[in-house]
């Protein structure tokens, strides 16, 4: 018998868009809505918007949610001091695997909320509810199925976003890079996207999401899938979770050794020890392919120190070639040649300097 889908709010707007749907970790997606090159430059050039409900918000609560984060992140939320901060990190295993990479935000003193990868977040709560059960931290780890999200992303994200919310202009124009704000109803607001460019992200009840998904509509704003969202997030060399890195990953082989925060001696979060030992002779490094050809996940890359391997690849809508990132061996200089193989031949590429395009705003 065929898998049911899951639906999120927003599915049935979607639908009278005219959206190509496909399964995403079990979800019924938009992959685009015509153009997905169209969808793409929109957020590069002007502002688009994305539903990203199936990611899954977690709501973290109780006078032991500090030392539970501490504890289970391999970045130190006593960084997060303030209501409004967020934080980026990688969650691992014993091993020093990367079992997601997640935002988590401080909401109050003991009151956090992170958003969890669609294709790991049951594993994820499993993981995080052991993790609270075995070493007794005192908190309440709360799925929150009633939530929705979406991204509005590009230039004119935040002038958009304040067109359709005049009354929540100041607030929201006070929000800081990789911060966040509250409004009434439930509604955080924050910026931490995914696409390279400036913009905001709103998790609010869904019945909230779909009007304002419906007004930003009838404002002009183009609604995008994830074929944009996956180009626009390799331009701007973000990771994809079960691509760019997994659990037999660590941190440092996927270009996220600076989430690792070892600064406090006697914080034993999980898979310090494993990572304190690990050997650094796999490191991730752009690569622009010279030749005509796509780089694709998988093909194998030939370097002067050995062999690696193509982790995500595409053609970039805004250079024009194809570009890739890759696990290579470590100790590669930007400017190096390399060589890919695509099909049966080795195509000439080039370790670039990353991102591959930067934001404009």
């Amino acid at each position: 018998m065929a898998n049911v889908l899951k639906h999120t709010a927003l599915h049935d707007a979607h639908l009278s868009a005219g959206a190509r749907m496909v399964d995403f970790a079990g979800w019924s997606m938009p992959l685009a809505y015509g153009s997905q090159l169209e969808e793409h430059h929109a957020v590069r050039r002007d502002c688009g918007m994305f539903d990203v409900s199936h990611m899954r918000a977690v709501d973290i609560q109780g006078d032991g949610s500090l030392p539970f984060l501490r504890r289970l992140l391999a970045n130190d939320a006593a960084r997060v001091q303030r209501p409004g901060q967020a934080m980026y990190s990688c969650m691992l295993n014993p091993e020093g695997g990367v079992i997601d990479d997640l935002i988590v935000y401080r909401h109050a003193e003991d009151s956090w909320r992170t958003v969890l990868n669609a294709a790991t977040a049951d594993a994820d709560l499993d993981w995080m509810h052991r993790v609270a059960h075995e070493e007794y931290f005192n908190v309440q780890v709360i799925p929150r199925s009633d939530l929705s999200m979406l991204a509005l992303q590009g230039p004119s994200a935040r002038s958009m976003l304040h067109q359709v919310w005049p009354q929540w202009a100041d607030v929201v124009s006070a929000v800081q890079p990789f911060g966040s704000t509250i409004l009434p109803d439930d509604i955080l607001v924050a910026r931490t996207g995914y696409t390279g460019e400036d913009g905001y992200e709103i998790t609010a009840p869904s019945p909230v999401i779909v009007t304002l998904w419906a007004t930003l509509l009838g404002a002009g704003v183009k609604p995008c899938g994830l074929g944009a969202r996956d180009t626009l997030r390799l331009e701007a060399a973000l990771n994809l979770y079960g691509q760019d890195m997994d659990e037999s990953v660590n941190p440092y082989e996927c270009g996220l050794g600076w989430t690792v925060s070892l600064h406090d001696p006697d914080r034993e979060f999980v898979g310090r020890d494993a990572l304190e030992i690990a050997p650094k002779g796999r490191v991730r490094v752009g690569v622009e392919l010279l030749d005509r050809g796509v780089m694709r996940a998988g093909m194998v890359v030939n370097t002067p120190l050995g062999e690696g391997e193509i982790t995500s690849g595409t053609v970039s809508p805004t250079l024009g070639h194809s570009i890739a990132l890759a696990r290579v061996p470590a100790g590669l200089a930007v400017g190096q040649a390399v060589k890919v193989r695509i099909r049966d031949n080795w195509l000439s590429a080039r370790v670039v300097q990353l991102p591959f395009v930067r934001s404009q705003t």
